[in-house]
């Protein structure tokens, strides 16, 4: 039988917050960002409701049906586009530069989730920091099962809704595996591990992974 996806709008909010800050509550990168369990206890479904709103607003999210998963995406750009986009930014009365801007919305980050916790404002630095700029691809930023249905192919159908439009248009695809293990479930569905890894101070290793538009066969 297969997996019911659509694209999820601002009245899945809630449920989909609870999903997500159910899936991330113990992972390796939430964990670093909130060592101390009373500071997540009151603040990981708080950022991960941000991360949601900004994929609402600027990128896309699927869910199936059942509310049972939910996948965070980003269509980003080449290098000409993001190019443009900054010369634009730079040649207004009051310009200023992407990486001015990445700072601001890290700092607006951790103002919304957590103002006294440096590491929120420093998780979105360093992946807006070290994600590529040199091909346009779809972003997978966050992807989470609920328990019950784990095992069961609801990830794969996720990922697999946008991976199918990356083969029709030619995109490729994007994401930071937050374990080792995590990387082998995305290496089934095609991604492989880039040359360089995300180090987090004192923290785990982000394994960042690419996947590329595989070719339509005829007929």
């Amino acid at each position: 039988m297969g997996v019911a996806i659509r694209r999820a709008g601002e009245g899945d909010r809630e449920a989909l917050t609870r999903l997500l800050d159910e899936g991330f509550y113990h992972d390796p990168v939430s964990t670093w960002i909130f060592p101390d369990p009373e500071r997540r206890r009151r603040h990981h479904g708080t950022m991960m409701g941000a991360f949601l709103d900004a994929a609402l607003a600027d990128g896309y999210v699927d869910m199936t049906e059942d509310g049972s998963g939910v996948a965070l995406w980003f269509s980003m750009p080449g290098p000409d586009a993001a190019g443009a986009a900054d010369a634009a930014v730079d040649g207004g009365a009051q310009g200023g530069h992407g990486e001015d801007a990445g700072r601001a919305a890290a700092r607006a980050l951790r103002e919304a989730v957590d103002p006294d916790n440096e590491r929120v404002e420093q998780i979105s630095l360093i992946l807006d920091a070290n994600h590529p700029a040199d091909r346009p691809h779809e972003y997978l930023m966050l992807i989470a099962v609920s328990p019950d249905q784990r095992g069961r192919g609801v990830g794969a159908a996720l990922i697999n809704s946008t991976l199918e439009r990356c083969d029709r248009e030619g995109r490729y695809a994007y994401l930071e595996a937050s374990s080792v293990r995590s990387s082998r479930l995305y290496e089934r569905l095609g991604f492989h591990l880039d040359s360089r890894t995300v180090d987090l101070p004192d923290g785990p290793r982000m394994l960042p992974m690419w996947r590329e538009p595989r070719p339509r066969t005829a007929g």
